[in-house]
C-alpha cells in the first residue's frame, strides 16, 4: 500500500519537481516510466528547449562537436594511412585484373589516386569502371583483414631493375630510371613469399595493413590520364579514392564534398550567366559575360583603389616581348615547357608573356635610381598566357590565359621587413573584404639549389620571420621549400565549407636583379643591388573569382552583386517610370535592371531571389509611380517598407560603398 501511495504522489507532484530538478535520479526515472507518465520520455532527450534558451553554457555543451578534417601538411599519420591505402588498392586491382600494370599512386589534398595500364581495355576488352568499386573495396577489406606486414627494403638499382623485369612492369622501369643516382632505392612490400605485393616507394607507411581504418576508406571516381601527362603516350585509368582516420571524418568529408558539388563554380557560372569557356576559341580561355564582367570590374576597381591608398603606383606592360628578354630573365631556360611557341615578327622571335616581372625589371633599369627613390611599389593587373595540357584544364581554376594581380617592390635591405609587414597588412585588408578571415601561413626557406649568398638568404629569411612575428600570425616552416631565387611566404585561405586554397604569396628574388643588372646609388655613392619582392594577393583574378563563387555559392554580397536592385513592374503602364529609376540608379553607381514584366509578380520575385540571387528588389505599381516611391524587398527577408525612390537608391549606394548589406 505504501509503495502505491508513493507512486501516486510522485506522479501528481511531477510538474513542481521538474521545475527544480535538472534531471531525475535513475530510480525516479524508472518509477516514472513504470507509471507510464508521458513526461518520462522528455528525460530521454539530452536537453530541454527551455534549458537551452536559459543556459548558454548548457547550450554550448549541447552542440555536437565539429569534426575538424586533418590535412596532409599537418598530419603525418594521415599521410601514412593514405599512402598505404593506395598500395592496398593497387594490390586489390591487380588481384582482380591480373594484367593491370601499376604506374604512380601519389596522395593528393583529400586522398590519393593510382594510375593503371589495362591493355585489354584498350583492345575492347574488360575495362575498370566505377561499377567495379564494390568488388575492389571488398578485396581491399580482405587485404586489410589479412593484416599483412608492410616492410621497407633498400636494394641496389640493378636489383630493383631485375625484380621489375621479372614482373614485366615497364612503367616501373621508367620510374626507376627517373630516380637520381646516389640514394638507395627503396621498396615497400605487403605480405611475404611469392604472393607479396611491392612497389618502388619512398614512404611513409603504416606497419601493417590491419592498421588501416577500412570504414574510413572510400573509392570515389574513375578518370582517364596519360602516362607522364603526355598525350602521345599510353592511356591510363586513374582511380581516385579517399582515406581518413575515422568513419566520422569520412562522413564529414562526404558532406563537404556534396556541398562543394552544389557550389561548383562551373555550374553556377553557367546558371548565373557569369562566364564561359568557348571550346571553339580554344580550351582554357575565359569569356567574361556581362554579369561576370560587372563583378570583375568591381573587384579590380577595389584592388586598384586599395593599392593606390597603400602607396602603390599602377603600371601597364605589353603582352608580348622579344624572346631575348625571356632568355635574360631565365624563364626560357627554366619554364620553356609552360610557355607557348614563339611567333616570328620580321625575322625576330617574339614571346607572348607568361609572367610580368621581366617587364617591371626593364622599367626599373630605364633610369638611374637612388636609395632615396626606394622603395618603389608597382602593381599591375597583367594578363599572362601559359601552356597547360588540355587534360589539366579545370574551369577558372586552371586556365591558359589569366590575369595576375601582380606587384613588385624594389627596396633597400633594411626596408625589407617593413615592406613585408605592409604586404601582410594589405593582404589581410583585401582578403577580409571578400569574407576570407581564416588563413594558413607557410614560410619556405632556402632549397639545396639556389642563387645568392648565405648572407642575403639569412637576411631575407630573418626579415620574413620578423614580419610574421610582428603580425602575430602563426606559421609553419617548410624547410628547403623556397624558390631557387629566394624565400617566400604563402597564404592559404579557408572557405565557407572548410576547404583551403592557395592564394597569396610574397617572394624575395635575388635572381632577377642580378640577371638584369639592377642597381641603385647608395648614400656612400656606391652602386648596390636592390631587393626585389614579388607578391600577389588573389594569385589570379580568374582563380580567385572561382573560389569566391564557390565560397558564397553564387550569392554575392551587395557590393559585388552584378545586379544590386531589380525593379519588378506590376503593369506595363509603369515601365517608363521603372526605366527612369534605372537611369538614376546607374548615374549613382547602383547596378540596376528592370524585369521585363512578362511574368506575374510572384514569379518575378522568385526569379529575382532564388534564380538570380538579386539582393534588393522593388515592386513598382501605379501607386508607387504616382507617389514617386518604391516598395522594397530584401532577398531572404521579404518586404522591408516603402521608400522614396531617391532615398532607396541612396541607401543601397551607401550600404554597397560601406561593404554592408541593405538595411544593416
Amino acid at each position: 500500500l505504501l509503495s502505491r501511495v508513493m507512486r501516486l504522489l510522485a506522479f501528481l507532484a511531477l510538474p513542481s519537481v521538474l521545475a527544480f530538478l535538472p534531471s531525475p535520479s535513475p530510480p525516479m526515472l524508472s518509477l516514472l516510466r513504470r507509471a507510464g507518465h508521458p513526461a518520462s520520455s522528455a528525460f530521454r532527450r539530452p536537453l530541454s528547449l527551455r534549458s537551452l534558451a536559459t543556459n548558454p553554457d548548457v547550450e554550448e555543451a549541447a552542440k555536437p562537436a565539429e569534426v575538424v578534417l586533418p590535412t596532409n601538411e599537418h598530419d603525418e599519420d594521415l599521410l601514412k594511412i593514405r599512402h598505404s591505402t593506395a598500395h592496398v588498392m593497387a594490390m586489390a586491382v591487380q588481384r582482380l585484373f591480373p594484367t593491370a600494370q601499376v604506374t604512380i599512386g601519389p596522395w593528393i589534398t583529400n586522398g590519393f589516386y593510382y594510375d593503371f595500364y589495362l591493355p585489354e581495355a584498350l583492345e575492347g576488352g574488360e575495362a575498370l569502371s566505377e561499377d567495379d568499386f564494390k568488388m575492389i573495396k571488398k578485396e581491399m577489406d580482405k587485404i586489410i583483414k589479412e593484416d599483412l606486414p608492410i616492410v621497407r627494403e633498400e636494394v641496389t638499382r640493378s636489383e630493383a631493375k631485375r625484380r621489375i623485369e621479372t614482373l614485366n612492369e615497364p612503367f616501373k622501369l621508367e620510374i626507376l630510371d627517373s630516380i637520381p643516382e646516389g640514394p638507395p632505392i627503396t621498396l615497400y612490400s605487403m605480405g611475404t613469399g611469392p604472393d607479396a605485393w611491392w612497389d618502388l616507394c619512398a614512404g611513409p607507411h603504416v606497419e601493417s595493413t590491419g592498421m588501416l581504418p577500412k570504414k574510413a576508406i572510400q573509392l570515389e571516381s574513375v578518370a582517364g590520364a596519360y602516362w607522364r601527362g603526355d598525350e602521345s603516350r599510353e592511356q591510363l585509368t586513374r582511380v581516385y579514392a579517399t582515406a581518413w582516420h575515422t568513419p566520422e571524418q569520412l562522413k564529414a568529408y562526404k558532406k563537404m564534398r556534396e556541398e562543394a558539388k552544389k557550389r561548383d563554380h562551373r555550374v553556377l557560372g553557367k546558371k548565373l550567366d557569369l562566364f564561359s569557356i568557348q571550346e571553339d576559341a580554344g580550351g582554357g580561355l575565359v569569356f567574361w559575360h556581362p554579369k561576370g564582367a560587372k563583378i570583375r570590374t568591381a573587384i579590380e576597381d577595389y584592388w586598384r583603389s586599395t593599392h593606390v591608398k597603400n602607396g602603390y603606383d599602377i603600371v601597364y606592360t605589353p603582352h608580348v616581348a622579344n624572346l631575348d628578354l625571356w632568355k635574360t630573365s631565365g624563364h626560357f631556360d627554366f619554364y620553356k615547357e609552360g610557355m607557348f611557341d614563339q611567333m616570328d615578327v620580321e625575322g625576330t622571335d617574339y614571346q607572348i608573356k607568361p609572367m610580368n616581372c621581366p617587364f617591371h625589371c626593364l622599367m626599373y633599369s630605364s633610369t638611374l635610381r637612388s636609395y632615396r627613390d626606394l622603395p618603389l611599389r608597382w602593381g599591375e593587373l597583367g594578363t599572362v598566357y601559359r601552356y597547360e595540357r588540355s587534360g589539366t584544364l579545370h574551369g577558372l581554376m586552371r586556365v591558359r590565359g589569366f590575369t595576375q594581380d601582380d606587384a613588385h617592390i624594389f627596396c633597400l635591405p633594411e626596408q625589407l621587413e617593413d615592406e613585408i609587414v605592409q604586404v601582410c597588412d594589405l593582404t589581410e585588408e583585401i582578403l577580409s573584404k571578400f569574407g576570407f578571415n581564416s588563413y594558413e601561413i607557410n614560410l619556405s626557406t632556402r632549397p639545396s639549389k639556389s642563387v645568392g649568398s648565405d648572407e642575403i638568404w639569412d637576411s631575407a629569411t630573418t626579415a620574413l620571420e620578423g614580419a610574421l612575428k610582428r603580425k602575430g600570425w602563426e606559421y609553419t616552416v617548410d624547410e628547403g621549400g623556397g624558390a631557387f631565387y629566394g624565400p617566400k611566404i604563402d597564404v592559404k585561405i579557408k572557405d565557407a565549407i572548410g576547404r583551403t586554397w592557395q592564394c597569396s604569396t610574397v617572394q624575395c628574388d635575388f635572381n632577377l636583379p642580378e640577371r638584369f643588372d639592377l642597381s641603385y646609388k647608395s648614400s656612400e655613392g656606391s652602386m648596390e643591388r636592390p631587393i626585389m619582392v614579388h607578391r600577389a594577393i588573389f594569385g589570379s583574378i580568374e582563380r580567385f573569382f572561382g573560389i569566391l563563387v564557390e565560397n558564397c555559392a553564387g550569392d554575392f554580397p551587395l557590393w559585388l552583386a552584378p545586379t544590386q536592385l531589380r525593379l519588378l513592374p506590376v503593369t506595363e503602364s509603369v515601365m517608363d517610370y521603372c526605366h527612369s529609376i534605372k537611369a538614376k540608379a546607374e548615374s549613382l553607381g547602383v547596378r540596376c535592371e528592370v524585369d521585363s514584366g512578362s511574368e506575374r509578380l510572384p514569379k518575378q520575385i522568385r526569379n529575382a531571389e532564388q534564380r538570380d540571387k538579386v539582393p534588393v528588389m522593388a515592386v513598382v505599381g501605379v501607386a508607387e509611380m504616382e507617389a514617386g516611391t518604391l516598395a522594397a524587398r530584401k532577398k531572404g527577408v521579404g518586404d522591408v517598407g516603402t521608400f522614396g525612390a531617391d532615398e532607396l537608391l541612396g541607401l543601397i549606394r551607401e550600404a554597397a560603398e560601406g561593404g554592408r548589406e541593405f538595411t544593416e
